[in-house]
């Protein structure tokens, strides 16, 4: 919600609201720790990071065309050789359960849970060749924070993380982003929802500004409900933008001209904070709050019924939707965590047991619908050439089912962890259509072809957005360091 706390008069010409100029955009709610929504966009006017040497001059058809991206992080693991990298002609503890079927393009079989991904396959490209080699991340949070930040945790045990999200940390892709790309119009500029990224009792870690400082933490949109509650996006609290019933916007334009005055007359102050622009940076949060931009973007009512039904009325596919609403309000970046964190039950990719059911009637169905139906809107309404979109989770999993991996017990119906070979999706910006990069084994362990790192698709999503992997930018102890050392896989693009 708006926090507009205070004490009545203090230094604000309505004095019966019991309002101080200094918390006017003091946002608390789904914001992190009461932040204010000037320091969030602050980051508009923030410069690109310094570079170290001569900057590479990058070039080629995928470099720049991304203005935005939605990435849909699997979180859990799903199982490619049961959705997208069906094998045939494999021992009966390696074939998929689920039968193949074909796809629009040739080439592109998905298994029978994916039947609306089947038919939009002509607008996106398989990256069949995803792998951790030559070492494996089999831990759920050495392996999120790698594929968010480009780099290794510390402290991370064969069986989770020991360290929870710390200043000190790597900025997730999302924060280097909006560092270096600030948004164009007044607008959040960095979504992460439903959920933040989890496993056991860590939570968030790979999912903040690390270094960067909390001004380029994502808007964290993480409705009440737990992760079963199917109808949390319905519950959306959208008056963290919003001003009060009785604060009408003609009243609020006069406080604002009001400061403008007061600090017209202190000239000292002005000479001493000249430097952090703060004028700039009110006014860019007046205008969100004022706009309603924000407001409007989060009201999925808007939007028809059908078209509701068809991204899926669960948290998911909600979330699909809304992740289209914000890259048209002008988001820069917006992350959909799976709705179910990692080593759990039902709807969690994480497959140790009850593989067949869980795919069959609860994940897959939500991944189907969510995913075809963002990927056909984004392309009817135009907004698929300019935003990139990818999918993917941490690692796949193991070819042999009810074989240990990673110290985990596993039942004849499950997979563990198999960070060595798995799929992602990728489209839009310039990525090639009905397309497959890379190609796995006959049992999908290992790549045959194209083998892409993790970091090698981090990469990939900065270059589209017209930024430099290599790019510099300093840490807590003033150390330079790359925002990731990989290069971009250009044949991805057309």
């Amino acid at each position: 919600m708006l926090v507009i706390p205070g004490q009545p008069g203090k230094d604000l010409c309505d004095r019966h609201l019991g309002v101080t100029r200094r918390a006017l955009l003091r946002v608390g709610g789904s914001l992190v720790a009461g932040m204010s929504l000037a320091e969030i966009l602050r980051l508009k006017d923030a410069q690109a990071a310094e570079s170290t040497g001569t900057p590479r001059k990058l070039s080629g058809s995928g470099f720049g065309r991304a203005k935005s991206v939605i990435f849909i992080y699997l979180q859990g693991g799903p199982s490619h050789l049961d959705l997208w990298d069906p094998k045939d002609d494999v021992p009966d503890n390696v074939r998929s359960v689920f039968k193949r079927i074909q796809a629009k393009v040739p080439g592109m079989d998905v298994t029978e849970l994916l039947p609306k991904l089947a038919q939009v396959t002509d607008k996106f490209t398989f990256i069949r060749s995803m792998s951790y080699t030559p070492v494996g991340l089999f831990n759920h949070t050495a392996a999120i924070y790698q594929m968010h930040t480009g780099y290794t945790a510390d402290k991370v045990s064969p069986s989770g993380q020991l360290e929870p999200p710390s200043p000190k940390d790597f900025p997730t892709f999302g924060s280097q982003v909006i560092h270096l790309r600030p948004p164009e119009v007044p607008m959040l500029p960095f979504v992460m929802m439903p959920r933040p990224l989890q496993e056991s009792n860590v939570v968030g870690k790979g999912g903040t500004a690390g270094f960067l400082g909390r001004a380029y933490d994502p808007y964290y949109l993480f409705p009440p409900g737990d992760d079963m509650d199917m109808n949390k996006m319905d519950r959306i609290r959208v008056d963290d933008l919003q001003l009060r019933p009785e604060v009408p916007v003609a009243r609020l334009e006069r406080r604002a001209r009001l400061r403008d005055l007061i600090n017209d007359g202190m000239p000292v102050i002005d000479k001493a904070v000249k430097q952090y622009d703060l004028d700039a940076y009110y006014e860019s949060a007046l205008s969100l709050v004022i706009s309603g931009r924000a407001r409007e973007a989060f009201d999925l009512k808007k939007e028809p019924d059908k078209l509701r039904d068809q991204y899926g009325r669960n948290t998911f596919g909600q979330c699909c939707l809304l992740a289209r609403r914000l890259i048209e309000a002008g988001t820069r970046v917006v992350e959909i965590v799976w709705p179910k964190v990692a080593n759990s039950d039902n709807h969690s990719w994480d497959v140790h047991t009850g593989l067949s059911q869980r795919m069959r009637n609860q994940s897959a169905p939500m991944l189907d619908a969510g995913l075809a139906t963002l990927l056909e809107d984004m392309d009817q309404r135009g907004l698929l050439e300019e935003t990139l979109v990818v999918a993917v989770g941490e690692f796949g999993r193991s070819p042999q089912r009810g074989v240990s991996t990673s110290g985990n017990s596993n039942s004849d119906d499950g997979r563990d962890h198999w960070p060595y070979c798995y799929t992602a999706v990728i489209a839009g910006a310039g990525i090639k259509r009905g397309f497959v990069y890379g190609k796995s084994d006959q049992t999908g362990s290992a790549p045959v072809e194209n083998p892409v790192h993790p970091t090698e698709l981090l990469a990939t999503m900065y270059y589209a957005l017209g930024i430099d992997p290599l790019t510099i930018v300093y840490n807590h102890l003033n150390q330079p360091r790359e925002l990731v050392k990989a290069d971009p896989v250009t044949g991805l693009f057309g």
